[in-house]
């Protein structure tokens, strides 16, 4: 069944070898908390090499809540979007980040173009990545004026339900030595995991109910557990599963103060050429969003 799948995986791929496995369902998170506890493992000593697995069929169109009949687990989120803004009959995952958007275009008088910006550079960046779900340029002006989902939102700026899977082979450094892979290793220097504070319900916002404190204090854990600063790093790699929330992520990572990620954009700073490239994949609004793999 769907609670065992994993183990349908493996048995049919490195055959029966009695190994513990654990079915990780987070929701977006699936494939990164998997990868968590996979380092968890190997970090406690109860492991030499942990194979961390993701992988998500979708069912076509946008993303819906598969019950009616029991309390939505979002329920507490969507209160704070509709004692806001309201509820619109469009699809309800874009509903929430569009008006985290609108919020942002209130409170620092954001033009909504800068939004469209961040996903012209996704699929321009998508065309050099063979496995991106879609791997077309657009203009500016194609990605502005391509079909309406809610708001200023357009398709051009949402991720698309996709089918995929990825997996990571976490090892200590003995197995990584004893193996000869050290030309293949990537250390992991430090890695956070969060989920939501107060505030995402207490302060009847839309940008802290889809996660912008929880990613701030998460970055900033992990900055200081590896020892390093924003512009310490290269290359990020981001949840654009829309281009709004890419926007307000540039702020919750410090890569620019609160309110002045267009700024950010208008340097190129998020692009080849400037202090990161974010997204090289072609993001999620290219690359495809299977729900179990993405976090991977």
């Amino acid at each position: 069944g769907d609670s065992t799948c994993g183990q349908r995986a493996i048995y049919h791929g490195l055959g029966l070898t009695g190994i513990p496995i654990i079915n990780v369902n987070n929701n977006c998170a699936t494939g990164s908390t998997a990868l968590f506890m996979a380092r968890q493992l190997v970090e406690g000593g109860l492991a030499d090499c942990v194979l961390a697995l993701g992988f998500e069929r979708m069912a076509k169109g946008s993303l819906a809540s598969g019950f009616s009949d029991r309390t939505n687990p979002m329920d507490k989120h969507l209160e704070i979007m509709i004692n806001k803004y309201g509820l619109a009959s469009a699809p309800v995952a874009p509903q929430m980040f569009a008006n985290a958007g609108k919020e942002h275009m209130e409170k620092y008088g954001t033009n909504p173009e800068y939004f469209a910006k961040i996903a012209w550079k996704n699929h321009s960046h998508s065309t050099n990545n063979p496995y991106s779900q879609f791997q077309k340029e657009y203009t500016l002006d194609e990605v502005l004026h391509s079909r309406k989902i809610f708001d200023f939102l357009t398709v051009l700026q949402c991720c698309p339900t996709s089918n995929g899977a990825a997996a990571a082979i976490l090892a200590n450094e003995e197995f990584v030595k004893r193996h000869k892979l050290q030309p293949k290793a990537v250390e992991i220097l430090a890695q956070v995991m969060a989920t939501d504070y107060p505030s995402t319900f207490e302060e009847n916002s839309c940008m802290k109910m889809v996660g912008y404190d929880m990613t701030k204090k998460a970055a900033e854990k992990c900055f200081e557990k590896a020892g390093l600063k924003p512009t310490d790093v290269d290359v990020i790699e981001l949840h654009d599963c829309f281009s709004v929330n890419e926007f307000i992520t540039y702020e919750a990572l410090g890569l620019c103060p609160e309110g002045r990620a267009c700024d950010l954009i208008d340097r190129g700073d998020n692009t080849y050429g400037g202090k990161w490239v974010i997204n090289p994949s072609g993001g999620l609004i290219s690359k495809g969003h299977p729900l179990g793999a993405t976090g991977m």
